[in-house]
């Protein structure tokens, strides 16, 4: 459904944003250059949470087939298996609009999501506000007809789910919000026009990102649907400029870089640089690992198989994977539409908030070492706490992703030249000292017993406590 057509005034002037005839100083200390806005330092409190929830929710849910591109693969690239699917399930001259009328939500408790994203061990959520579709999750001043309070649960599914997140003491609240909308006519009229006019980025995304900024004031802002025009034609600085100085989240929102063409693993807070990014390697920049536990789509589909899902194994070593080079971890999962969360994601978010109660020193809070992979067991991957200079003691984490069933003990080749400096090594969750030794490549440590692992319940990947001394000689 399109947005209503209005006639918007969006200008840049030095000292001066103004958007729909209001004009805000720009008295800040950022400029609407990619240099001022990428000095910007990164807010303490992402880089400290680590692991966030990311929540793919809109009418995709309601035929809940193939992915949350549903529409655009259906009406746009005539997708075979999408066309017959609807052929096969559908009267004739059913539109994709017609869907938003079941996206009931009726199910949809925000208290339960929270408490449940709360025993997951995440430190953050971040929600569709809008997808690609258009629809809002929020009575949107600018999508008239198109929001989830005028068509389908009429609720404000925004403002809902930040209450109860930010009602859990927890949890920081975030936004996903698409850029582009697939068949919006004022987007696909300035596309005609090779993007050198801006009336759907003047007349709908701007208004509405600020309303949705000031309104519900989200501690991450993740934008998307970016790709197909210049990081000018979305006046990507100029918003910035407006965000980083004189929104009301300005000290502690953060962003990441898909604001245009040229802006992807450059410019934002923190990079993404595709779907389901995870390097292996540290990198230079804060970076997010956006990833889902169905491997196949975002959004919620019925036509999931079991082998889709990623197991528990998986989702904790990407965990360990990402943090130790730096990163943080997004986990997504797809409601149905009637607002529940299907148990198989619950299982998984459960399941790795009883892992990291255990082991979540290793994580919250951590920062790379200077290894993250160990030399001689890939299985094996590093942080370490932060401390300061008035500390005698590094403390090193090295997470075990596979036990070691046939010898018992595992070889850490990153410690050839630390080996003077272990005072002690223990197992998180096991408070005894662990017996180690010496070898010519490294060090060899015992594990504890197997059955006393199994006792305490100790599970999918196992952490080291590597203290070593003199950490400032």
């Amino acid at each position: 459904m399109d947005s209503v057509r209005t006639s918007v005034v969006c200008l840049f002037v030095w000292g001066l944003a103004c958007w729909n005839g209001q004009c805000t100083t720009l008295a800040g200390k950022y400029e609407p250059t990619w240099e001022s806005l990428d000095s910007r330092p990164l807010p303490k409190w992402y880089d400290d949470a680590k692991v966030g929830i990311f929540i793919h929710w809109g009418v995709y849910a309601v035929p809940s087939f193939g992915s949350e591109w549903f529409w655009i693969n259906w009406k746009g690239s005539n997708t075979t298996e999408y066309v017959q699917f609807m052929a096969d399930n559908y009267k004739p001259g059913f539109t994709y609009q017609d869907f938003a009328s079941d996206f009931t939500a009726e199910l949809f408790n925000a208290t339960e999501w929270a408490d449940l994203f709360v025993r997951s061990g995440a430190k953050y959520v971040v929600l569709t506000s809008k997808h690609h579709e258009g629809y809002t999750l929020w009575p949107s001043k600018h999508t008239f007809g198109w929001n989830s309070m005028d068509v389908g649960p009429h609720r404000d599914i925004v403002g809902e789910l930040a209450g109860a997140v930010r009602a859990t003491g927890q949890l920081t609240f975030g936004v996903y919000y698409s850029l582009f909308e697939w068949f919006n006519r004022l987007y696909t009229h300035d596309k005609a026009l090779a993007f050198l006019h801006r009336e759907y980025v003047d007349g709908k995304v701007w208004p509405e990102l600020q309303e949705l900024i000031n309104t519900y004031r989200p501690e991450v802002l993740w934008s998307d649907g970016d790709w197909e025009a210049p990081d000018g034609y979305w006046k990507a600085k100029e918003f910035f400029t407006w965000l980083y100085n004189d929104s009301p989240v300005r000290d502690t929102i953060v962003t990441n870089d898909r604001w245009g063409m040229g802006t992807l693993c450059l410019h934002g807070d923190f990079h993404t640089c595709s779907d389901r990014y995870n390097p292996g390697v540290l990198q230079k920049h804060k970076w997010e690992n956006a990833m889902t536990i169905d491997r196949k789509s975002w959004g919620h589909r019925v036509n999931a198989k079991l082998e889709d899902f990623m197991t528990t194994d998986e989702l904790i070593g990407q965990i360990a994977t990402t943090v130790s080079c730096g990163g943080n971890i997004l986990i997504n999962v797809g409601p149905t539409k009637a607002g529940t969360i299907d148990p198989i994601f619950a299982e998984r978010l459960v399941d790795m908030g009883r892992w990291l109660k255990v082991n979540g020193e290793a994580i919250y809070k951590s920062q790379p070492w200077d290894y993250q992979n160990d030399t001689l067991t890939g299985s094996v991957w590093y942080t370490q706490a932060k401390s300061t200079r008035t500390s005698n003691f590094r403390t090193i984490y090295a997470i075990v992703l596979d036990y070691p069933y046939k010898t018992n003990n595992v070889r850490l080749g990153a410690f050839t030249n630390q080996v003077t400096k272990i005072a002690q090594i223990t197992i998180l969750g096991f408070n005894t000292a662990l017996k180690w030794k010496p070898t010519d490549d490294g060090i060899l440590v015992e594990f504890p017993s197997k059955n006393e692992i199994d006792r305490l319940k100790l599970h999918h990947a196992w952490t080291l406590k590597i203290t070593l001394s003199s950490r400032w000689s």
